[in-house]
């Protein structure tokens, strides 16, 4: 699948320049020593998003022979601002696990470094160090979220219903470097350390850059709507494949359409390789212009236009009706709910990531495959979902529950939806305990850390996965 340049959150067209094949004659003398100046072709900053938003992890350094991955070290570039992990070569501008040599010296960048975070909320992970793009600068929103309770977002009160605030910012993916050691070619040619300030002038995003943004409007509410989606790589129309709808929280209404992308794992975790090699899928995710439903439950007509916009792809591509999923956290978790209710053949089954709805309109979820996950200090999410669970057993559904530490390791994790799992029950409802969620003294609320590791949980997309009517 082709990939874009996506530079601050606004997709724009181009790609890294390829240089054209080098003829080489006699090897070159292992004592000569060359200027670095023409020798490197340039660099690209290479990005991945994590459960708190996207990070620069890299810069491949492209030079026009192929560099000796031997001689190479974490003293041999410095980069502003950033902490130097991994050095190594490799044949394309792409992350190794093994080294090999090629004409692309891989920088690897700590994801602990503030200056690594892209996405930036009031609770983010960092705070911005470039410029922000003109199309996502804003200052943060009263709440990220519409349903934090004390256990959520600093202020109280939140977003209400049409605020085009932003909560979030999109920021540059750019680094500048210093080659500090010398760098040697294949041939023994090398190029002295160099004061000489390189930035990267292009970006690959992970996953990212394999979605394609799109525009939908809605004839049936006049709604426009923006949005991103994923196609599996090797999409056959013969085919059906399931479909799965991500819906993101407040924090990143009316930012740029990748918004919901690099906001947080909630969509790109579908689209992983590891992901679609077991689960071939088309991944939806719509980037809301305004908040489209508080406290109040009381949606806009953007909540309509989302189950016309699934209706839509499904028309458009070779989309399985019986294996439409959705997911949301905190506004897309409500969304997710209230959707399952008022559309009951919308979806198969749904992961609902700290967000509640009115229990005593519940009732209609008791027919539904739900995978719940909340924290015990989000106040408003889990009193929601207890009364939403308890009329879902009124109703005479199952509901297998557990309380899981927050801060587990993926083995433990995998156990813990194993457990749950063998309950075999249509609706799982899982909490994690009061104070793991987020680190003590984290400026994280335990509300947003809900969805900052549900979605690290592969089994829980696993299971969700194998739902059909």
């Amino acid at each position: 699948m082709k990939r874009r340049t996506f530079i601050a959150g606004a997709a724009t067209a181009g790609s890294m320049a390829a240089v054209g094949s080098v003829a080489y004659g006699a090897a070159a003398d292992p004592d000569s020593t060359a200027s670095q100046a023409g020798h490197i072709k340039g660099a690209t900053a290479i990005t991945k998003v994590f459960g708190d938003g996207q990070k620069l992890i890299a810069v491949a350094v492209e030079y026009d022979q192929e560099i000796d991955t031997s001689t190479l070290s974490t003293s041999t570039f410095a980069v502003t601002d950033r902490t130097v992990t991994k050095v190594y070569a490799n044949r394309t501008a792409a992350l190794a696990e093994r080294d090999r040599d090629g004409r692309y010296v891989i920088v690897e960048l700590s994801s602990d470094d503030t200056a690594a975070a892209l996405w930036v909320t009031g609770q983010g992970s960092g705070t911005p160090t470039s410029t922000p793009s003109s199309t996502s600068t804003a200052t943060a929103s009263p709440s990220p979220s519409s349903s934090s309770g004390s256990g959520g977002a600093p202020g109280g009160g939140g977003p209400v219903v049409g605020d085009d605030t932003p909560g979030g910012t999109i920021v540059a993916a750019k680094a500048t470097l210093v080659q500090k050691g010398t760098v040697t070619s294949t041939h023994g040619t090398r190029y002295a350390a160099n004061d000489t300030t390189l930035t990267t002038s292009s970006v690959v995003n992970l996953i990212v850059d394999d979605f394609k943004q799109f525009t939908f409007d809605d004839p049936a509410t006049g709604q426009t709507l923006r949005y991103n989606l994923f196609v599996p790589e090797n999409y056959d129309p013969r085919k059906s494949y399931p479909l799965v709808l991500f819906m993101h929280d407040a924090s990143v209404v009316n930012v740029a359409t990748e918004g919901p992308l690099v906001q947080g794992l909630g969509a790109v975790c579908w689209a992983s390789p590891a992901d679609q090699a077991k689960h071939e899928s088309f991944v939806l995710a719509p980037e809301y212009g305004s908040v489209v439903v508080d406290d109040n439950y009381e949606p806009s007509t953007l909540f309509d236009a989302t189950a016309n916009l699934v209706e839509s792809v499904t028309k458009r591509y070779s989309i399985d009706e019986d294996r439409r999923y959705t997911t949301g956290q905190s506004m897309g978790a409500m969304m997710s709910l209230g959707l399952n209710i008022k559309y009951p053949d919308l979806f198969t089954a749904a992961f609902i990531v700290a967000g509640q709805w009115p229990s005593d309109v519940a009732a209609p979820l008791a027919d539904k495959k739900l995978w719940i996950l909340v924290s015990q200090d989000d106040d408003k999410s889990y009193s929601g979902e207890n009364a939403i669970t308890t009329v879902i057993k009124e109703q005479g559904t199952a509901v297998a529950t557990a309380t899981w530490d927050g801060q587990s390791t993926a083995a433990q994790f995998a156990a813990d939806v194993r457990g749950l799992k063998a309950q075999k029950a249509p609706v799982n409802y899982a909490s994690f305990q009061t104070g793991t969620t987020v680190e003590s003294g984290s400026g994280t609320s335990a509300h947003m850390g809900t969805w900052q590791t549900a979605y690290t949980i592969p089994g829980i997309r696993d299971w969700i996965m194998q739902q059909s009517r």
